[in-house]
């Protein structure tokens, strides 16, 4: 005799999957993407909204803000480096004092000398009518590179932002961070304005980053780390492309604040040892170099703190940057081989 056939126990789940289900899950993903939109359109609207966070650091995503919205026109030279690139560097000055060049400020705060050198790349790619490259450093920008990631930002997503002028709300999706979306929305509009005296995120046409003001915060920066042989490794391919290309660089060591050396290298033995690997790198690459440090002295009160200037010291190191530019004659001649 066979047995009485059972019905079908439910199994767990099956119910789930059922339209209603399905439903639910279009409504929280659609709800989801409306609050978010409205998020970012209120940010928007109030001047509070960051940059997509490419590189999760407010100043150097805002600074690829500033380069989608104000491209330079064919430039022939590229400025790069960390924040004492962008702040001690004044386009105009140059500009002014070499006739004939055409400066990009490309350099972004907080990297170390191999993310500088994976920066520069990017933009040699990119803006092909530079013949040559100025790299402001200092000694801090030259440690720890072996313990840090070179790439600062995807190439990809940022050629597709900046260059490519791609979709300015996608990467706000792809790059979502609430806390540090809600971090930086706090703060952005008084730095936009000028209105957080020691870290202002205002560019001038050139991209530099003025630090404008009349007031000191401290030496700030504490003893330095020991010098990274990977930094110099990174400087030295940088000079090799651009030895095989024919385009100059040129290296300058940033004035540093007298105090702190006094406080932090009172043997000068790490600037020495700086001086020294700076110049043997650059040497067997046909690159330039000048230690303004030495030779273009500051007093105490031209600095903000150990290794920024004020931007009425920027401008006048400015001057003595553009007389040792390559000249746009000596340019033209590269360019045509």
């Amino acid at each position: 005799m066979q047995p009485t056939a059972q019905p079908h126990a439910s199994q767990p789940g099956r119910a789930a999957m059922g339209p209603a289900y399905l439903i639910w899950i279009g409504v929280g993903l659609f709800g989801s993407l409306a609050l978010f939109a409205s998020l970012i359109l209120g940010l928007r609207a109030t001047g509070n909204l960051p940059p997509p966070a490419f590189s999760n650091s407010l100043c150097a995503d805002e600074k690829l803000a500033f380069m989608r919205d104000h491209p330079v026109p064919a430039p022939n030279l590229l400025v790069v480096g960390s924040s004492v690139a962008w702040r001690h560097f004044d386009g105009q000055t140059v500009a002014e004092q070499a006739p004939g060049v055409r400066p990009l400020n490309g350099a972004f705060c907080g990297l170390h000398a191999n993310q500088s050198v994976y920066v520069a790349n990017w933009l040699l790619d990119r803006e092909t009518t530079v013949k040559q490259v100025l790299m402001i450093v200092d000694p801090l920008d030259f440690a720890g590179c072996s313990t840090v990631a070179t790439a600062v930002f995807d190439r990809r997503d940022a050629d597709a932002y900046v260059y490519g002028q791609g979709s300015a709300w996608l990467p706000y999706m792809r790059y979502f961070t609430p806390g540090s979306l809600l971090r930086n929305a706090r703060t952005v509009k008084a730095q936009r304005a000028g209105q957080v005296e020691f870290d202002p995120l205002v560019f001038n046409r050139y991209g530099d980053g003025p630090l404008d003001t009349e007031n000191s915060r401290g030496l700030l920066y504490g003893q330095p780390e020991p010098l990274d042989p990977t930094c110099f490794a990174a400087l030295d391919s940088l000079a090799q492309r651009l030895a095989r290309e024919g385009r100059q660089l040129t290296v300058v060591a940033t004035p540093l604040h007298p105090q702190w050396k006094a406080d932090h290298d009172s043997q000068g033995r790490l600037l020495a040892q700086f001086d020294s690997a700076l110049r043997l790198t650059l040497e067997r690459n046909g690159a330039q170099f000048w230690n303004a440090d030495t030779d273009h002295r500051m007093s105490p009160s031209a600095f903000v703190d150990a290794i920024h200037l004020r931007w009425s010291a920027a401008q006048a190191l400015s001057i003595d940057l553009a007389a040792r530019l390559a000249p746009v004659s000596e340019m033209a001649v590269v360019q045509r081989q």
